[in-house]
């Protein structure tokens, strides 16, 4: 049986996951915290034969042949895209490895690089889609001028009071392989056995980072990169593509031989 057209196949199918991965980080290039994804390669099992040499006796010789390729979701990579400045006070970003929790509809906890924060009809600061911070922080309907510093606090100004009342900390969790995490859509994540569990940390401290305000992470996607991977993964995709040819032209040869 002829292998190149499997082999082939699988090459063009690990080319293909390649694409739409690149597809995918190119269309999320403006998507604030946004992390590019990547696509591991590796070989299939190898195929050992045992043949005799025409007019040879006792030569055998052995032939590994592999059986092609595999593409792997390779997960998110978390390099640190470039801070840039909203003027909203409550649009929050992390200068460093930390994230922040969230909790969602169903109770269960998720994690994210950023937020643009919102008051909540019961008054709790949550994100723009309606998940939680994590500690709870209660915002008053009557608060003023609401300021994050760089360590997580969170204070507001009331009416009547000269000085700023502080409502709580937000503060940051660090995992021991972030780019393992289970990604679930806007920018949220959940951990993973490969991820580890989270450990909260105060920010600031055991290189969590800080929290900067009115200024939201940018993707980490690399348009050049992009494109010069898509180009790559363009031309071995033909050439796997030339390999099934190939192997078709020399099974019709064969078909059409006459005795």
């Amino acid at each position: 049986m002829n292998n190149a057209f499997y082999i082939g196949a699988t090459g063009m199918q690990s080319q293909q996951l390649q694409v739409e991965t690149i597809a995918n980080n190119l269309a999320n290039v403006n998507t604030p915290g946004f992390k590019k994804s990547s696509v591991h390669f590796s070989d299939l099992l190898m195929q050992t034969s045992v043949s005799q040499a025409v007019g040879s006796e006792g030569s055998i010789h052995n032939t590994s042949i592999g059986l092609g390729v595999r593409g792997i979701q390779g997960g998110r990579i978390f390099d640190g895209g470039e801070l840039k400045q909203t003027g909203s006070a409550l649009d929050v970003a992390i200068q460093g490895e930390g994230m922040l929790e969230v909790v969602l509809a169903d109770g269960s906890l998720a994690y994210t690089r950023g937020a643009s924060l919102k008051r909540s009809a019961d008054g709790l600061l949550t994100t723009q889609t309606g998940q939680i911070m994590r500690p709870e922080i209660l915002v008053p309907e009557n608060a003023q001028a609401l300021s994050i510093d760089s360590q997580g606090r969170v204070r507001v100004s009331l009416p009547g009071q000269t000085q700023q009342t502080e409502l709580g900390q937000l503060e940051l969790v660090r995992f021991a392989s972030p780019g393992a995490l289970t990604e679930i859509g806007a920018n949220l994540y959940r951990a993973s056995q490969e991820s580890g569990s989270p450990t909260a940390v105060r920010a600031g401290e055991d290189g969590a980072g800080n929290i900067v305000q009115g200024m939201l992470e940018s993707s980490n996607v690399k348009m050049v990169d992009e494109m010069v991977s898509l180009m790559i993964a363009q031309r071995a995709y033909e050439a796997s593509v030339k390999a099934v040819q190939a192997a078709d032209e020399m099974a019709s040869l064969i078909n059409n031989l006459r005795k």
